[in-house]
């Protein structure tokens, strides 16, 4: 096995370092959450270096399946903000990832050259107030009236709403008893009429804000419908696809960069901060806190870049995934908040990073089905392999 950081992975990682640096100067990022404010020049300035195809096939202008380069970008970004990595998560896989594997040639070609620039942004209509992890319970209904899709219902933490181009909607286009059977996905303008979009004020992850969304008589093309006539009905297959699995491994890189971000904050704090005549990180009980997240740290990038190398390679990587998915995000979640013991009372102020680490850390274990939805997963599919 050779672990060995591939050159063109390598030069990725140096550009995106030098672009966050460069676009993304932490002040930015702070005012970013603060407003609660999604950067649309720096995403722009983000889509010139050929980021967004990295999901996206060349024949269709991208650079070519990539998803460890996409994981990459994903927690270089995230390092500084996510008020830039969700929407490029919007873009490059929500809307990427689901058109390749779902959508119909005429549908790549109309979309995906727009992924690969830049100007496609997808949020998830996929919850609702009384449909989480179950989503095939959901009741949003989709009514075909020939060459049109009228939409009723209402979606919850629908992320990103308002700034995205379509909402990707699951919608139940047959009978509700019919549960897995008859669900179709739809693409929805946010802008269409009979759409109310309503803030849903949140603890973190800012930029992205997330919202309520509600559909009053939302009248759409039959071209809308991902998949077209075979698309019709047979959603639940596309949602558990292979673009499920990626999803989890997404939510795992933003919190690989969140959980670097925490830790180089505290790593350089303690070499300033003096107590009893010398800095804190001469304590032993300091060190030992920092060499133990860094192992852990250190452990949650190999289990996240195995599992998006099985993807790469198109390998099943369901269990994989879950476990990359739940071991990142609860380390992320145990790493912002040690380190943030670590900067003691200004750890819970404004003024320092690592307050807003936290905040973002804690949704991760939610996102992308939660910790407990992964362990059941982990179960179910391992059945009695070891």
């Amino acid at each position: 096995m050779d672990f060995t950081e591939p050159e063109h992975i390598r030069q990725l990682r140096d550009t995106l370092e030098r672009f966050v640096e460069k676009e993304m100067p932490r002040s930015l990022a702070a005012q970013w959450d603060k407003t609660n404010h999604f950067p649309r020049d720096v995403f722009d300035k983000l889509a010139k270096l050929g980021v967004m195809g990295l999901t996206v096939p060349q024949e269709f202008g991208g650079a070519g399946r990539d998803i460890l380069g996409t994981m990459v970008v994903i927690e270089e970004l995230s390092r500084r903000s996510l008020a830039v990595s969700v929407p490029y998560i919007m873009s490059a896989c929500y809307a990427g990832m689901n058109l390749v594997e779902c959508a119909t040639l005429s549908q790549k070609q109309r979309w995906l050259p727009k992924v690969a620039d830049g100007d496609l942004i997808f949020a998830y209509g996929w919850t609702e107030p009384d449909a989480g992890a179950d989503l095939a319970s959901v009741r949003t209904l989709g009514e075909r009236a020939g060459d049109r899709v009228r939409i009723n219902g209402a979606k919850r933490f629908c992320s990103g709403a308002a700034i995205s181009d379509y909402i990707f909607t699951l919608v139940r286009s047959g009978p509700v008893d019919s549960r897995y059977k008859n669900l179709s996905l739809v693409l929805i303008p946010p802008t269409a009429p009979g759409v109310v979009i309503t803030p849903i004020e949140s603890l973190g992850m800012k930029g992205a804000a997330t919202t309520d969304v509600t559909f009053e008589n939302v009248d759409v093309p039959f071209d809308n419908v991902i998949g077209g006539e075979a698309g019709w009905n047979t959603g639940w297959q596309m949602i558990v696809g292979s673009g499920l699995d990626v999803e989890k491994l997404e939510v795992a890189a933003m919190g690989i960069g969140i959980a670097r971000a925490a830790l180089d904050d505290a790593w350089a704090y303690v070499q300033e901060r003096e107590q009893f005549g010398k800095a804190i990180g001469h304590y032993q009980s300091i060190q030992h806190k920092l060499a133990h997240m860094k192992t852990q740290l250190h452990a949650a990038r190999l289990v996240l870049y195995h599992a998006a190398w099985m993807a790469d390679t198109h390998q099943r990587a369901g269990v994989e995934t879950s476990m990359a998915k739940l071991f990142v995000t609860e380390m992320t979640k145990s790493v912002a908040l040690e380190c943030q013991t670590i900067f003691g009372a200004y750890g819970y102020v404004k003024g320092f990073d690592i307050e807003r680490y936290v905040r973002d850390a804690l949704l991760l274990p939610i996102i992308g089905g939660s910790s407990a939805v992964q362990l059941n997963n982990i179960y179910k599919w391992s059945g009695s392999k070891g």
